[in-house]
């Protein structure tokens, strides 16, 4: 998968999952490629652009041992129950060192999940994973 694909890929399930969450679940996703536990972001959609890669180590923090243990697969994703506002909530392995990085700026994620909306709105976010497992984007430096 392109970078192109892999963007149009998250913002139909971006669109998806605030369909049937009835608001916004995430507002920030980025595809980030870390190397030599340094990020490069290649894109992002949200509202703090600027200040998503400068902030980005702080923010990341309640993710970093998962992010950084290589113990996860393509498509494989995790969340983070207590990140809130700017600490990010959850990422999906799409591909050789490149993550899918998702948060809500206004939310955490076990203010997301008590609403019994997230349960449909999972759907997409899986399909979406599944698609990477199989599809992985593919990112030359």
């Amino acid at each position: 998968m392109t970078l192109d694909d892999a963007n149009k890929l998250i913002r139909g399930c971006a669109d998806r999952m605030n369909e049937l969450y009835k608001k916004v679940v995430f507002d920030e996703w980025a595809i980030v490629l870390l190397v030599q536990q340094r990020a490069k972001i290649l894109t992002y959609l949200g509202p703090r652009k600027d200040d998503f890669q400068k902030n980005f180590a702080a923010d990341v923090q309640d993710l970093r041992s998962e992010l950084l243990s290589h113990n996860h697969n393509l498509g494989d994703f995790e969340f983070s129950r207590h990140g809130f506002g700017t600490k990010l909530e959850a990422f999906v392995v799409v591909g050789d060192g490149l993550y899918l990085i998702c948060n809500n700026t206004t939310d955490s994620m076990s203010g997301i999940t008590k609403d019994p909306l997230w349960l449909a709105a999972q759907v997409p976010f899986v399909e979406m994973s599944d698609r990477f497992r199989s599809d992985p984007l593919r990112y030359a430096l």
